[in-house]
């Protein structure tokens, strides 16, 4: 959170208000600079941290080559949308093949918290969640699927207030094939239908 100018967040606030024809001295709004810049610390507090840092400490697994899939469902998770910065929200579900090792799975929600937490699309964040265990765990499969509502489509131009965006990325032996159908279907809902 170290990367966020504060002052400047609140400047640009002030300006915003003055802009839209509001009076930044007015009782409502005194303190709305000051509570954006805490909120933008907050929502781009993952731009200074690595997400692989979250899976440095792994455990030996005594898993073969004919290990099961390890499957994280319904991770909660917030981002802002870089088009228009308004939020997005909704659900994780990150499924891996492990190798050689495996790591605590309280690991996965930090790993998308952190690329969560930065300017997004949720397109790029699917890949990065996917890139960053592959690159993290070294297991022999990755499949993510994000489940999100981005107030984007829900709050302006169509309101679209029921429409949800489901994103997956996959990397090695659940690219494709009968595993990625059986993982598909335990995260279950729409994104198992379509495959």
């Amino acid at each position: 959170m170290a990367g966020v100018d504060r002052r400047r967040i609140e400047a640009a606030v002030t300006e915003l208000l003055l802009a839209i024809g509001e009076r930044p001295d007015r009782e409502g709004l005194l303190s709305t600079p000051q509570r954006v810049a805490d909120a933008y610390a907050e929502f781009f507090g993952g731009l200074g941290e690595d997400p692989l840092d979250h899976l440095r400490e792994t455990i030996p697994t005594e898993i073969d080559t004919a290990g099961e899939a390890v499957i994280v469902r319904d991770i909660a998770f917030r981002s802002v949308c870089e088009h228009h910065l308004l939020p997005f929200t909704g659900v994780a579900h990150v499924a891996y093949l492990p190798g050689v090792s495996a790591v605590g799975l309280g690991r996965f929600a930090r790993v998308v918290d952190t690329l969560a937490s930065r300017p997004q699309v949720q397109e790029r964040l699917t890949e990065q969640i996917a890139d960053a265990v592959d690159e993290g765990l070294s297991p022999r499969g990755v499949l993510v699927v994000l489940d999100a509502s981005h107030q984007c489509l829900t709050a302006r131009g169509p309101r679209q207030t029921s429409s949800t965006t489901v994103t997956i990325a996959s990397r090695g032996a659940l690219v494709s094939g009968a595993e990625r159908s059986d993982v598909l279907a335990l995260i279950g809902g729409s994104a198992g239908r379509d495959e």
